[in-house]
């Protein structure tokens, strides 16, 4: 799901990669009007390869360079074998300069990619032009994220687990919420993904409890049917282990899963607002059964000054 969620978003945005070539690599690009997908097909004798993803700066009947952009979520040792048949076989077929870009959220891929790859000719090594977690920004703000929404979900692929991450998400998926419900729907699963359970779990209840100023009612929706489905999930769960699935006993364990996910949920939020949770308070909200009660202290827990204030 992340190698084709990465790829959509220079599918969505191909110019995103020309902008990071030019602004993080400093390489000096063709004048252009214009930059398309191209054919990823990479024809080789008796077999074909396919590359992710070709992006093409000029027209079809007048390119001016062409890029070979690789996502690597892990090192694959077949890749530098690959890589720079890849970048010879575009360049033979458009006649034009052209690089190969590496995409990775993981660090020592990035490292991995980077080095040089010995081609046997005298005097001829080949280095892949590497994006890594070091080269991609750090998104915080909102309007920054609505610009360049695909930069943004970048930026919590590389660092939506670090001392920002919070910020980091609640901008990408603020980013998302304007765009068409396809890529808001891809966008948004990916930024959950990226991020802790704590994390996750504060952007969920700031959906559920209508404390989310940028999301448009559509995410609000899809996050309200995963709280659903999970609180379902677990419910299900504990009614099958009831005797003999009785009607009684189902009801009972949906109950008891609905409250154990809602209070799961508001440990994860006071945890993001880095408040200390005492053994006696944890063991008081897991023991809570009231639904109200708990979805009460959520809301006031993303907005709350203190454990008190959250829980009075």
């Amino acid at each position: 799901m992340f190698h084709e969620g990465l790829l959509d978003l220079f599918r969505n945005r191909p110019e995103l990669v020309r902008d990071l070539l030019g602004d993080i690599f400093g390489l000096e690009l063709p004048v252009h009007a214009e930059i398309r997908l191209g054919d990823t097909t990479i024809p080789e004798i008796a077999t074909e390869y396919r590359a992710d993803l070709v992006l093409v700066l000029g027209p079809a009947e007048a390119p001016v360079y062409g890029i070979v952009v690789e996502v690597q979520l892990a090192r694959d040792p077949d890749k530098p074998f690959v890589w720079p048949l890849y970048l010879a076989a575009l360049r033979a077929r458009l006649r034009v300069p052209c690089c190969l870009l590496v995409v990775t959220p993981n660090q020592s891929v990035a490292d991995w990619a980077a080095r040089s790859i010995d081609l046997g000719q005298p005097g001829a090594r080949f280095a892949p032009v590497v994006l890594g977690p070091a080269g991609i920004p750090v998104i915080t703000d909102v309007e920054q994220a609505r610009r360049i929404p695909e930069l943004a979900v970048l930026s919590v692929l590389a660092h939506g687990r670090g001392d920002q991450d919070f910020e980091i998400a609640r901008a990408a998926a603020a980013g998302a919420a304007s765009l068409d419900t396809a890529r808001a729907t891809l966008y948004t699963e990916i930024v959950l993904r990226s991020v802790c359970g704590a994390t996750r779990a504060t952007l969920e209840a700031l959906m559920e409890t209508g404390k989310w100023e940028y999301q448009s009612e559509f995410i609000k929706r899809i996050f309200r049917e995963k709280a659903d489905a999970r609180a379902e999930g677990k419910a299900e769960g504990k009614a099958e282990g009831k005797a003999e699935g009785k009607a009684e006993g189902k009801a009972e364990g949906k109950a008891e899963g609905k409250a154990e996910g809602k209070a799961e949920t508001l440990l994860g939020v006071l945890a993001t607002r880095g408040f200390p949770v005492p053994a006696a308070t944890r063991e008081r909200v897991l023991g809570c059964t009231d639904l109200e009660q708990l979805d009460r202290w959520t809301r006031q827990a993303v907005t709350a000054s203190s454990l008190d204030d959250a829980l009075k």
